[in-house]
């Protein structure tokens, strides 16, 4: 068997093909980087729309097997940008349609907390998951993830990069932010900390970031402040999250999941809880159509296809909306 999935949520147009097995046999992507600003919508669909079918054939050239040889289609379906979203859900309808296979719509949070699983083996774990879209507590409970914790404004990931483009950095702005860190000497600059019982807020920590730099504050110590207290916050309800449900196993995953500094405080309250840590391979902690396609071939294994017309896009599609039938 053989699964393609297709990620379009947000910066990333990617295809990946699995086995039977889950082994992944192509992960190809193309990345839109804005030359200024955020993510525009229109501008990344448009991106997607050129840049699909040149990845669809590398991805199929690096499994050596032809587009008749598929089993089925899967296509991240939310949550995500829907100008972006569109572009997939379109390419994933044509192919299945053209093939007469199944399409599987997969949710894309789902999609990085399965794809983690599957590297780390972790069977019940409590999840960190960190991107540019989500961050979120979560765990698995009568066949559903239940929310734990989550942002009150805007995500982990979203935050470093809004303030990675005040300070002028290149994009994705989190990769940046961690590598100036490094060079810190140690001077912290107290900055807001926003926990909210379970909950975190991480506009305000972005608002007081930005102003020590319009004041003339070293950019260095900045991103090593900015980076220290909101890895701090999430470390804080992430402790009584397992002190909570005592789960014997903390898996971190999404774009965020690739900084160091934040693996190593995770470490730290994993070990103080006696729980396995465990963390997506840094290459697949960002979007990609891997892990679009294994999760459509766990969807495929219990039969849950999509049909036609079910495939609309579903831009605020939560995690826990999700009934897990394969655990």
């Amino acid at each position: 068997m053989f699964v393609l999935g297709i990620e379009s949520t947000a910066h990333t147009l990617g295809v990946g093909i699995v086995d039977a097995d889950g082994k992944i046999l192509a992960d190809v992507k193309s990345v839109y980087s804005p030359t200024e600003g955020g993510i525009h919508p229109r501008e990344a669909a448009e991106h997607h729309q050129q840049s699909c079918l040149l990845v669809l054939k590398d991805a199929m050239d690096q499994t050596g097997i032809s587009l008749r040889q598929l089993d089925a289609i899967a296509f991240s379906q939310g949550p995500g940008l829907p100008p972006a979203l569109r572009v997939g859900a379109v390419m994933a309808r044509a192919l299945a349609y053209t093939l007469k296979i199944p399409l599987l719509g997969v949710n894309h949070c789902v999609a990085h907390v399965e794809q983690a699983r599957f590297f780390s083996k972790a069977e019940r774990p409590l999840v960190v998951y960190l991107s540019g879209g989500n961050t979120q507590l979560t765990t698995l409970e009568s066949n559903r993830y239940r929310i734990f914790g989550e942002t009150l404004d805007i995500a982990l990931g979203n935050m470093l990069d809004m303030f990675g483009r005040a300070a002028k950095l290149a994009h994705p702005g989190g990769p940046k932010i961690e590598e100036l860190a490094r060079k810190a000497d140690g001077t912290y600059l107290p900055l807001p900390y926003t926990v909210k019982g379970m909950d975190l807020a991480f506009s305000g920590l972005l608002t007081a970031a930005k102003r020590l730099l319009k004041e003339g504050a070293d950019l260095v110590t900045v991103c090593y402040s900015l980076q220290e207290t909101a890895f701090a916050m999430v470390t804080e309800v992430v402790e009584r999250a397992l002190a909570h449900t005592q789960r014997t196993e903390l898996l971190v995953t999404g774009g965020v999941a690739a900084n160091k500094r934040l693996r190593e405080m995770l470490q730290i309250v994993a070990k103080n809880h006696s729980a396995r840590f465990a963390s997506v391979p840094p290459k697949y902690a960002g979007d990609n159509g891997a892990m679009i396609a294994y999760t459509g071939l766990l969807l495929q294994r219990e039969q849950i296809e999509t049909p036609l017309s079910a495939s609309h896009v579903m831009p605020k599609w939560r995690l826990d909306q999700v009934k897990i039938e394969w655990h």
